[in-house]
């Protein structure tokens, strides 16, 4: 049917992606808006496109050679894209396609002008916007050079940029086809972007409108500066008007030419303000019938708006859904607990469910809604305390927001109370004895939960489950652990706080807690020194470890010379470690003991970088430096007015910092243990779903909700097409930066520190573990891609307690992300590591290899690009 090749823009819309590709099906539902007027024109549909492809067979050779190219070969895939393009671009089109679109022409005129526009299939989605990686031709004219430049928009999928592109977005080459929409040119007097939200604060009540003389494509190619202009509860609330020396104009016999505006009409305003009001006014309405922010093309003519194209803004940070339209204040939970990768549907479901505070889920991450506790003065202020002393930026994030007063409602003081304040000791002292007691309660909880949870299937678990999560929290929340924990912080608070007022001393706590007791995690760092103490005499085992791919290794090494006692450690270790594994929040992240082969580099660094006997003797070197401190604290307290009673006053703090500050790791070790049991329970169901052919592969199951799960594992029926759409977002989240503090407004803060007592070029961030240290940079993403040697600084997005095995072999740390008691500040100070965390895009300022120097004490890093060094100064 020849008619099946061309549609007119009316006939489509949204639900015909497939047919007419996103800018199509946009272009189609746009002029289905009422009020939003869009040139008139017609879409070559991805059947066309098909026949072509299909009767070029070289060209399916090809895309087997495309998919098949390493992705770091760039000479290899230009070569091969640009073959692919000439072989559509020399391919005949075929008569009765041809013939299709010249009648389509005719119907519109067929010496008009036109643009040809690339449309694919995957462009212009929610997920994936894919601007500027196809091809639009502007002002063509005649049947002749229409047809050329649709077979140019065909070839235009293959450009080395849209073929990365995909790649890096794990889309199938073979899977997207292009459609191509034919519209009648617009010879605008204006024209330029419409964000119906604020495309770099993210707030979805300030609109930005960007405009500039002549069509589109001197904005769009750079050629000039445009107007901008910020419109909010529609007004013009800021503008800045550009010198717009030059603009594009169409020519009469096609393509287009750049031409000087009149010196007089320069610094004119492209649009009047009440043009801007309303334009905004039709972008909230293109806004509403697509259901989230866009952005905008526009063209203006004779004082008439008319829209060229609108995709969905995909760089905005979604907001966590309430269905109200009250002023609502996020604070970032993956900040606080070191992990801000997006998380799988069934790990943040878990997470919500064995939480202690309501979290609500944006972009595969969790936020806690903090307005009413910033409502409440008295709440407010221990809120941001707390916060603040974690996190300066998160506090400095929520003050930008109270700064303006309209946004969080002031509330009596009757609203629920703020945690403590902290920087004071607790009034009550704390009994020694409580931390084997609760470790003890803990480790029995944790041994009934596995036993019983054995012989529980199908929604039998799911009920055992629910109670499970009750006794979780009930562990969690014990009063006893609490007050133990604080025990720990405040006694640290104190002691930072009073020796920098009577000593003049910085952080003097941090070498203070050196070796401290009962640190589950400094604990598991050096357990894998002694593990690479048994590995290291078997030369056989070593040489083997380096050739690791498969996680049944260890049933491998049994057959070596020296490998029963190699693997006997390493499981031993996994007995008691193998629960954990970087982002373990996310229960759906494989754990050490699913991936045991993780752990492999970081024990070969080991064997490389230490001598036998390295985790006593580190421990037992930490332990006599806090204990060398402590003398000389005490000593030099004793000598200032009143110095007895201050040295009392601090040898009670150290006392309890000595006793306290460990266990403060203990609770999410718990947590981790109890997650683990959990996962292993659901991926038995989850075997038993694949079994009974209900979904394809187990992992299926972290794209569903634990109670979407529940419901499967009743019905043994799945929504397939659900886990897809679920595995797309999932994909999409990872290019999205979650920010520290997000509104209901959709504005993202990151906060900011007010400093000025850091040398100029530094990169500012949060002292949390003392000293100095000069180095080379190591600049990792992944524990498993760890090639640590002695000297080294880790630079990485964020470090859980997962990480703490490489602790180890390093000499300082910076992160993006982290606060004064996140896991890995605390065992940064138990190792002695000097650390600065919070450290903005840290991983891109600093190159692996630079060297660099932190300053632990004072919180900034500066980058030294090539300087010599390395000793630990202070």
């Amino acid at each position: 049917m020849i008619e099946q090749y061309v549609w007119e823009l009316q006939e489509v819309d949204e639900t015909k992606v497939g047919v007419v590709g996103g800018k199509g099906a946009h272009l189609g539902g746009l002029s289905r808006i009422e009020g939003i007027r869009v040139p008139a024109g017609f879409c070559v549909t991805t059947d066309a496109f098909r026949r072509i492809m299909a009767e070029a067979p070289s060209i399916s050779d090809r895309l087997d050679q495309l998919s098949r190219l390493n992705p770091d070969d760039r000479e290899a895939l230009r070569t091969l894209s640009a073959q692919i393009r000439r072989t559509i671009e020399g391919a005949a089109i075929p008569g009765d396609l041809a013939a299709a679109i010249t009648r389509a022409l005719a119907r519109l005129g067929e010496q008009a002008a036109y643009a040809v526009r690339s449309s694919a299939t995957a462009e212009d989605l929610p997920t994936a916007s894919f601007a500027g990686q196809q091809d639009t031709y502007l002002n063509v004219v005649g049947p002749t050079a229409i047809l050329q430049h649709i077979s140019r928009c065909w070839a235009s999928l293959f450009t080395e940029r849209a073929v990365t592109y995909r790649r890096r977005n794990g889309i199938d080459h073979r899977t997207v086809h292009m459609a191509v929409v034919v519209q009648q040119m617009v010879l605008p007097h204006a024209a330029g972007v419409l964000f119906t939200a604020d495309p770099v604060t993210g707030n979805r009540k300030v609109a930005t409108v960007e405009a500039g003389f002549g069509l589109g494509e001197a904005l769009v190619s750079g050629l000039v500066n445009p107007d901008v202009f910020t419109v909010r509860h529609g007004e013009v609330v800021a503008k800045a008007i550009a010198a717009k020396q030059r603009a594009v104009h169409a020519l009469p016999a096609g393509g287009t030419q750049e031409v000087a505006i009149d010196a007089q009409r320069q610094e004119q305003p492209a649009l009047t303000d009440a043009q801007v009001v309303r334009l905004v006014q039709l972008g909230r309405r293109i806004e509403a019938h697509f259901g989230r922010p866009q952005d905008i093309e526009w063209c203006l003519v004779d004082d008439d708006f008319q829209i060229v194209q609108s995709r969905p803004i995909t760089t905005l940070f979604p907001v966590p859904e309430t269905g109200d339209r009250e002023n609502h204040v996020y604070v970032s939970v993956g900040h606080g607990q070191m992990m801000t990768d997006p998380m799988k549907p069934l790990g943040f479901s878990m997470w919500q469910r064995t939480a202690m505070v309501p979290m609500h889920e944006a972009g595969g991450r969790l936020f806690v809604d903090v307005t009413r506790r910033l409502a409440s003065p008295a709440s407010r202020a221990g809120l941001l305390d707390v916060l603040g002393r974690g996190d300066p930026l998160i506090r400095d994030a929520l003050e930008t927001v109270l700064d303006r007063d309209d946004f969080v409602p002031s509330l009596p003081d009757a609203g629920p109370g703020g945690p403590p304040a902290g920087g004071a000791p607790a009034p009550s002292e704390p009994d020694p004895a409580v931390v084997p007691e609760l470790i003890e309660r803990s480790q029995v909880s944790i041994a009934a939960l596995e036993r019983d949870i054995r012989a529980k299937t199908g929604p039998a678990l799911f009920d055992f489950l629910l109670e499970a999560f009750e006794e979780h929290k009930r562990v969690l929340s014990d009063p006893l652990s609490m007050q133990a924990i604080m025990a720990g912080m405040e006694a640290t608070w104190w002691l930072n706080d009073k020796l920098q007022e009577w000593l003049g001393e910085k952080n003097a706590a941090d070498t203070l807690t050196l070796s401290a007791p009962d640190n589950v995690t400094s604990e598991m760092g050096l357990a894998l020194l002694d593990v690479a103490d048994v590995i290291r005499p078997q030369s056989e085992v070593v040489a083997f470890l380096q050739g690791v791919e498969d996680e049944d290794f260890l049933d491998e090494l049994a057959k070596l010379a020296g490998g029963t006692e190699a693997r006997d450690a390493i499981e031993a270790y996994l007995d008691r470690y193998g629960m954990r594994c970087v982002g373990e929040i996310d229960i759906t992240r494989p754990r050490w003991r699913e991936r045991p082969t993780t752990l492999v580099p970081v024990i070969l660094d080991n064997v490389r970088n230490f001598e036998p006997g390295a985790a006593e003797r580190r421990f037992e070197q930490g332990r006599q430096k806090a204990q060398q401190k402590e003398q000389d604290v005490l000593s030099r307290l004793r000598a200032l007015p009143d110095g007895d009673r201050k040295a009392d006053e601090a040898k009670r703090m150290i006392d309890r910092v000595r006793t306290f500050v460990g266990y403060r790791e203990y609770p999410k070790y718990g947590i981790v243990s109890r997650y683990f049991i959990y996962k292993q329970a659901l991926m038995r169901e989850a075997e038993r779903l694949v079994r009974a052919k209900v979904i394809p592969e187990k992992e299926d199951i972290f794209y569903l909700t634990f109670q979407e799960l529940h419901d499967v594992v009743c019905s043994n029926q799945v929504d397939g097409q659900l886990i897809q759409q679920r595995k797309d977002a999932f994909r999409s989240y990872h290019a999205l930066t979650p920010p520290r503090v997000l509104t209901s407004d959709g504005e993202a803060l990151t906060g900011a520190y007010r400093r000025d007592d850091v040398p100029a070029g530094a990169l500012i961030g949060l002292p949390v573990s003392a000293g100095t240290i000069e180095g080379r940079a190591r600049v990792i993403r992944d524990m498993a891609e760890a090639d640590l040697e002695a000297g080294d600084i880790l630079v990485t997005p964020f470090t859980d307690p997962s990480w703490s095995p490489l602790f180890v072999g390093i000499a300082g740390l910076v992160t993006e992300v982290g606060g004064l008691m996140t896991h890995g500040a605390v065992i940064a100070r138990e190792y002695g590591l000097p650390a600065v965390v919070g450290v903005e895009q840290a991983t891109r300022l600093i190159r692996d290899g630079q060297r660099i120097r932190v300053h632990g004490t004072d919180g900034y890093v500066e980058i030294l690009r090539g300087a010599a060094g390395g000793d630990l100064v202070g």
